[in-house]
């Protein structure tokens, strides 16, 4: 935008001086000229009154060192004096016509001149040289030329001056707005620059303060209703612990402490959202052998046969513990409840590469339809879930510098595909 602005007042600025400079060159031109024929009419003056009442040498002792070539033609045959030169057709026809005569010959201008007397007519002609008449005009030209260019230069300085004032705010606003876009809703634009740029910048301050707004109520919202939970986890571990079944009073309290202590992870996330954290990381090993070891209890119950290829030392991710630990119920919990019971699954953990791990959720149930864009979607889900699981694992992947991807295994079963990077 500056060069463009420095552009457009540049071709202005040499629009307007070439309207200007070009008559102005023209009008020295002609101002040459003129000036040239004026003094060869003067010096013509001079010399007509010494024609009749003065010898030939008079005459020629004033038409010698003029500076310009003239001739003094008597009446007759007689020969010039001055400039020896034959007698043009100006010069014939101003004898004939007794009117005086300028005419543009190949040597310069012709000036004839007749006079009157005694003995016939007399004709004085002077001649002005090309070069007389175009004398001082190239170093006028030169000077108009330089003058034009000293504006132009001016003219883009104060254009250049004048845009950096006008860009720069909006360069200003520019970064601003990246800011926000990188999650630093602390970042205010400083309103600066014409009216309208300034109101700009006080619309997007206020927009930004208007997310922080939001996203701290969107989070005290889910922050309470996440503590809500916590009444009926409390009951339901009352009633575990009053069951007369040890087994099943300590599985059923077991299953409580993980579902509070997914809640405390969700209330502590949507606390500490709106500010910078450090990036986490968790040995995807361990996270993985314990959440598969939880739904190998629910497996057993529902006669589905567990596949687990775990390795047995530890794999570093930059994906905290329980984000991974949430990916993998997800996807663990779509297999139980998209699937028929009895249908097997297997659960693959291996080193990736470049560093960081590959998680591999494969099961023998119908698979994916046809097309996979629709499971992907968030809030999208064709066995009436909430269609958040699969969005769940995406993000954690994604968060980490990796990827989810979708296909069908051989026995035509789902395979999700977790890259998790380090």
């Amino acid at each position: 935008m500056r060069w463009r602005l420095t552009l457009l007042v540049a071709a202005t600025t040499v629009i307007v001086l070439i309207a200007f400079l070009v008559p102005a060159a023209l009008l020295v031109r002609q101002v040459a000229e003129d000036r040239a024929l004026n003094r060869a009419t003067d010096i013509i003056q001079t010399i007509v009154p010494l024609i009749g009442v003065s010898d030939a040498n008079q005459i020629r002792n004033a038409v010698d060192n003029q500076g310009l070539p003239v001739s003094v033609f008597p009446p007759g045959n007689a020969p010039a004096i001055g400039e020896q030169v034959r007698p043009s057709q100006a010069v014939r026809l101003a004898q004939r016509t007794n009117s005086s005569l300028t005419v543009d010959t190949a040597a310069g201008i012709e000036v004839v001149v007749p006079v009157l007397g005694t003995e016939g007519t007399s004709v004085v002609r002077a001649v002005v040289p090309r070069a007389e008449l175009t004398r001082g005009v190239t170093r006028s030209w030169l000077a108009l030329a330089a003058l034009g260019a000293a504006l132009v230069l001016l003219g883009l300085l104060v254009a250049d001056r004048l845009a950096r004032t006008l860009v720069a705010p909006i360069s200003d606003l520019s970064e601003v707005s990246h800011r926000l876009a990188r999650a630093e809703l602390t970042a205010r634009a400083a309103p600066a620059g014409p009216p309208e740029v300034r109101e700009v910048a006080g619309a997007l301050n206020h927009l930004a303060g208007r997310i922080q707004d939001l996203l701290r109520e969107e989070r005290e919202q889910v922050a309470d209703l996440s503590h809500r939970l916590r009444t009926p986890l409390t009951a339901l571990r009352l009633e575990a612990e009053a069951l007369r079944d040890p087994d099943e009073s300590a599985r059923l309290s077991t299953a409580a402490d993980d579902i509070e202590r997914a809640v405390t992870a969700v209330i502590q996330q949507a606390r500490r959202r709106g500010a910078e954290r450090p990036r986490e990381g968790c040995d995807a090993t361990t996270v993985v052998t314990e959440r598969v070891a939880f739904w190998a209890v629910l497996a057993e119950d529902t006669d589905r046969e567990v596949h687990r290829d775990l390795p047995a030392t530890p794999l570093l991710v930059s994906v905290p513990a329980d984000d991974l630990a949430a990916a993998l119920d997800a996807l663990l919990g779509n297999v139980f409840a998209h699937t028929p019971d009895g249908t097997a699954f297997e659960v693959s953990l291996r080193p990736r590469p470049h560093g960081g791990a590959i998680l591999t959720v494969t099961d023998e149930g119908p698979g994916f339809p046809a097309s996979h864009t629709g499971v992907m979607r968030r809030g999208s889900s064709g066995g009436g879930s909430t269609g958040l699981g699969m969005d769940i694992a995406r993000r954690a992947a994604e968060e980490s510098g990796g990827s989810l991807s979708l296909s069908t295994g051989p026995s035509g079963g789902a395979v999700v595909r977790l890259e998790l990077a380090v």
